[in-house]
């Protein structure tokens, strides 16, 4: 049964299910959850179907009374699930992060709750981090409902022009910008593992080793920004970042209550610390703090115009 129960972080109570310490789990899959509506449900009946799942932390930053009804009927029906709650909204790296301090797993499977694992994703992304030497981080091919690759599921280098040209989408309206752009949904899709500059965070595989060894996700980040953080470490370090396209998964996208703008704003303010973060010399140091305005206003705008073409 559920109880209360001393994590590993801060010493606030959260609720988890109580599970044996000699505990030695293969693939955890960590899920940071705030608000996430009517997709929470699938997503969670999908972890739980799979069979090379042997543990499922889900970090409740807040949910409505409806949703943990939802957590808590699956945790009570499948021992593999445990739950942490009472933390309050701590974004979504330190969330991950207390998974990753709770894990088991010798590898950890990070997941969006509005994310659908498809039939033999998990599988195909332990063979991609067996097969490669560590460090290494695997990303899994993200697609929309309608089965294209989504934006973001394999990016380029992530710089302040690169980000600028594909906020505004300038890299489609003007020739010569192509080479710019950082999204690359529209290559051919590589029949085999791809070494990339940045994969998406909504699924990705690391061993806990190398998680742990990288110092998990930058929790300066709120929501946003932080897998790119996390591959630029990972290359940095001498490690690889992959694209697994057998690794496939369905990703609703824009699914919390959350606003729009509220969401954008931290991605704005997230790539205005990450390039502040990375800048490696004096003029990087300050195009990245000369940049940082407009960065912050084409992140705002985007909302609001899509907002106003709907209407």
């Amino acid at each position: 049964m559920n109880t209360y129960v001393r994590p590993l972080n801060g010493g606030l109570i959260t609720k988890a299910r109580v599970v044996p310490t000699s505990l030695q789990a293969d693939v955890t899959v960590v899920m940071v959850v705030y608000r996430t509506g009517e997709a929470l449900e699938h997503s969670i009946a999908k972890v739980l179907a799979e069979p090379l799942v042997d543990e499922f932390i889900l970090i409740d930053n807040g949910s409505t009374g409806e949703e943990e009804a939802i957590q808590d009927a699956a945790a009570g029906a499948d021992r593999r699930m445990r739950i942490f709650r009472g933390h309050g909204n701590v974004g979504f790296a330190r969330g991950c992060n207390m998974g990753g301090e709770a894990a088991h797993g010798r590898i950890l499977v990070v997941l969006n709750p509005d994310a659908f694992l498809q039939p033999g994703c998990i599988a195909a992304l332990v063979e991609a981090v067996d097969a490669t030497p560590a460090p290494r981080l695997v990303g899994a091919r993200i697609l929309n409902v309608d089965g294209a690759e989504q934006r973001g599921a394999r990016r380029g280098e992530v710089t302040p022009v690169t980000a600028l040209i594909s906020l505004t989408r300038l890299s489609q309206a003007a020739r010569g910008l192509e080479r710019f752009e950082i999204h690359h949904e529209h290559d051919p899709e590589p029949g085999q593992l791809l070494a990339v500059p940045t994969i998406s965070g909504a699924c990705f595989a690391i061993t806990h080793d190398d998680y742990a060894g990288l110092g998990g996700l930058d929790e300066g980040y709120f929501l946003h920004v932080e897998d790119v953080d996390l591959c630029w470490r990972m290359r940095r370090s001498g490690g690889r970042v992959l694209f697994a396209p057998m690794a496939r998964v369905v990703h609703v996208g824009s699914t919390s209550h959350t606003s729009p703008l509220k969401v954008e704003f931290f991605k704005g303010l997230g790539l205005v610390r990450y390039f502040r973060k990375r800048a490696d010399n004096p003029r990087r140091l300050l195009l990245a703090y000369a940049l940082a305005p407009l960065i912050m206003l084409v992140s705002v705008l985007r909302p609001l115009l899509r907002l106003r073409r709907r209407r």
